[in-house]
């Protein structure tokens, strides 16, 4: 019976466990790309843990962003993580990445866990662990990072020096029996102030002095001479982060190891250090007593115990994988950023934006000049997410200044075409934007073509036909007038949303079309904040509430769109414009697309003035709906105004419409071919012809009569 009473329990230790932040696994990636590249050398990094605060979940090791060294702190020598603080009790590790998923499972993990162990086993016989107790806790970690699926596969280990044979356990019970009622308090009151203290917060180890006259006084490792032989008991206490109540945390193994190594002790009262709410809880924490029994050679430096410590994975040994794609891709997190704006507008500025209606339209750009680089920054901006670009000329050397989609690398070798440069570049601004770039000549009036031409010509015809009817809006911004009219009688036709920007020298226009002559229903206010669809019914020159439909950027005229970069000089055939131009221009026409999508009748809305009356019970959340806007830099000043649809405009009307729907490319091509034909087709011919018949009788007499006016 006697033999049986002192056969001692072996003494169990709770496994440490891992757990690694996302803003880890995105430091590690940045470093790896912008810096380590394949350089593999081993990296040290610091690792936190705090004593356990719930009586039933343990706390982990945490790996966060800033276990990683900073350039700042390699370039001192020193570590990037502050001291002090109670909540991340700092220790030091190491980390492997390697370059490839076989290199790390070719790892000589065993080899590795007895590197690492053979530096505490060091630490501890130099003295270092006295003066840093947190090297008794060193980690490893090896890792692969696949930062094309962003799966990053990784094993922690925790060495811990074994005990042959191992410690065996007396008993373990809370600290509030183990203690009586006074020496509890006067111990929970001197860890409390142990960690509230900056200096000692985060020290993990500690000696307990308990004297006569239950006073109690924590020290630190390295002042054992000042307790030893005093008479007073003694405790050695750690920070448990685990919540068993009948087992100590890991990092009690190395611990014990100091213990008798340094002091030769083999009968040890340990106290694992608990908390509840911040506070020491005499009744989660431990104190237990532990004998051990090792040979006086386990004491030699140069007879180095074997070491244990690799982390457990669903209750055995494995390694873990966690994909973070969605967390991780900067795609993603491009888009996370670029909607923060928007999202924050509905807060309170613009609570009706309609980001949906946003992100679907998909735009087309007739252009990739100086309006055309800006026009795509502002959709983007705004959330929209399909952009086609159309453009034939290449980036020549003028272009990267008022360009700003263009570098000086795209106008090398004869410069890139603008289209494909330009959607390249959209790409690096917003990997997530779907953009694409066409190559492709606009057929226009005037510029008439061979019959050997004919067909390439036609080709690009149905492709911008196409084109256009694939997407919601067009942007006309192109550098001449004549270039305009295809693209504005397709969009007629189809009664897509178009709006036109065009730059003079000092001063710029912004419209936006009216819809096409032709509706299946005359009721205009059916149109509702559902998004751009498909098709749209187009309205009648005149709606059914007598009001006339807005005009195109062609009604205006009186001619027909001819060639006009015909016998110019230089300055005439460049858009010579002041450099702040086109960005106001292309910003209001973002605008004033974003305006229709919100507005209740859509393209069929009627032009609205800047100083027009509005009713108590017509409130638009953007503000007013204009037609055109105009705007002049010498003035600093811009108007808005309103023109009505044309019976004889050359691109909109419903002659015009009618005959390329019945003729289709067949028309096209002879309006191409033939300048006057449009003009004959829409009675502007006769209209001149009447003009220069028309004789005046001008009343010279000084009278300013309003009745002598002649209204034409």
């Amino acid at each position: 019976m006697a033999n049986a009473s002192e056969k001692k329990a072996i003494l169990q230790f709770a496994r440490f466990q891992s757990v690694v932040d996302e803003g880890f696994w995105h430091r590690l990636s940045s470093l790896k790309l912008n810096k380590f590249g394949i350089d593999d050398s081993p990296i040290p990094i610091s690792g936190f843990y705090a004593p356990c605060s719930h009586a039933q979940v343990s706390n982990h090791l945490s790996l966060l962003s800033e276990s990683l060294p900073t350039e700042a702190s390699e370039q001192a020598g020193t570590s990037s993580v502050s001291l002090g603080n109670r909540n991340k009790c700092s220790v030091p590790g190491t980390i492997y990445n390697t370059n490839t998923l076989e290199g790390y499972h070719a790892l000589d993990k065993q080899s590795l866990l007895k590197a690492e162990a053979k530096k505490i086993w060091d630490d501890i016989h130099s003295g270092k662990a006295l003066e840093d107790s947190t090297v008794l806790s060193r980690f490893l970690i090896i890792s692969f990072a696949d930062l094309k699926k962003w799966n990053f596969y990784y094993w922690f280990a925790f060495p811990a020096l074994v005990l042959e044979p191992a410690a065996t356990l007396v008993g373990i019970k809370p600290a509030s029996q183990w203690l009586s009622p006074e020496e509890a308090e006067s111990l929970s009151a001197a860890c409390r102030e142990w960690r509230n203290s900056n200096l000692t917060a985060d020290v993990p180890f500690f000696l307990v002095s308990i004297a006569s006259d239950l006073s109690v006084t924590i020290r630190h490792l390295k002042d054992w001479d000042a307790c030893n032989g005093n008479g007073h008991k003694l405790l050695f206490g750690f920070y448990d982060p685990c919540h068993l109540p009948h087992n100590p945390g890991w990092p009690l193994r190395n611990y014990l190891a100091l213990i008798f190594t340094k002091w030769n002790i083999r009968r040890i009262h340990f106290l694992c250090y608990r908390e509840n709410r911040g506070f020491a809880d005499m009744g989660l924490s431990l104190v237990g007593e532990a004998l051990i029994s090792v040979p006086e050679v386990w004491k030699d430096h140069n007879s180095m115990p074997n070491a244990v410590g690799w982390e457990y994975n669903m209750g055995k040994k494995g390694s873990k994988c966690v994909n973070l794609a969605k967390a991780m891709d900067p795609t993603r997190l491009a888009i996370s950023a670029a909607d923060l704006n928007l999202k924050l507008m509905r807060w309170r500025a613009l609570p009706s934006l309609n980001l949906n209606v946003l992100s679907t339209t998909k735009c087309l750009l007739l252009g990739a000049g100086t309006l055309g680089c800006q026009v795509a920054r502002m959709l983007m901006a705004w959330g929209v997410r399909k952009i086609t670009l159309v453009d034939s000329g290449k980036v020549a050397m003028s272009n990267p200044l008022r360009q700003s989609l263009y570098t000086l690398n795209d106008c090398l070798n004869g410069g890139e075409f603008k289209a494909i440069s330009a959607v390249k570049n959209l790409k690096q601004i917003f990997p997530a934007v779907d953009a694409e770039g066409v190559v492709m000549a606009i057929p226009m009036p005037g510029h008439p073509v061979s019959s050997q031409e004919e067909e390439s010509v036609l080709n690009d015809c149905r492709h911008l036909h196409d084109l256009i009817s694939s997407h919601d809006v067009v942007f006309l911004l192109t550098d001449t007038r004549e270039s305009r009219w295809l693209p504005t009688l397709f969009s007629a036709a189809s009664s897509k949303i178009t709006i036109t920007a065009a730059l003079g020298f000092d001063s710029f226009l912004v419209m936006r079309h009216g819809a096409g002559p032709f509706s299946s229903s005359n009721n205009l206010k059916t149109q509702t904040l559902s998004g751009p669809p498909d098709s749209m019914d187009t309205a009648l020159l005149c709606n059914n509430n007598g009001l006339q439909r807005l005009g195109c950027y062609f009604c205006n005229d009186v001619v027909a769109p001819i060639d006009s970069t015909a016998n110019r000089t230089l300055d005439q055939q460049c858009t010579v414009t002041r450099p702040g131009l086109a960005p106001i221009a292309s910003a209001l026409a973002v605008e004033l697309l974003v305006g229709i999508l919100h507005h209740p009748h859509g393209i069929h809305a009627e032009g609205e003035h800047a100083n027009a009356i509005r009713s108590a019970n017509y409130e638009q959340p953007l503000g007013i709906l204009p037609h055109q806007i105009r705007g002049s830099l010498p003035q600093f000043s811009q108007i808005t105004l309103m023109g009505h649809s044309s019976r004889s405009c050359t691109a909109c009307s419903e002659t015009v419409v009618s005959e390329y729907q019945d003729r289709g490319m067949e028309f096209v091509l002879q309006a191409i071919n033939h300048p006057t034909y449009l003009e004959d087709l829409t009675g502007l011919t006769d209209l001149m012809k009447s003009a220069s018949t028309f004789d005046v009788d001008w009343d010279r007499d000084d009278d300013d009569d309003d009745d002598d006016c002649v209204e034409i």
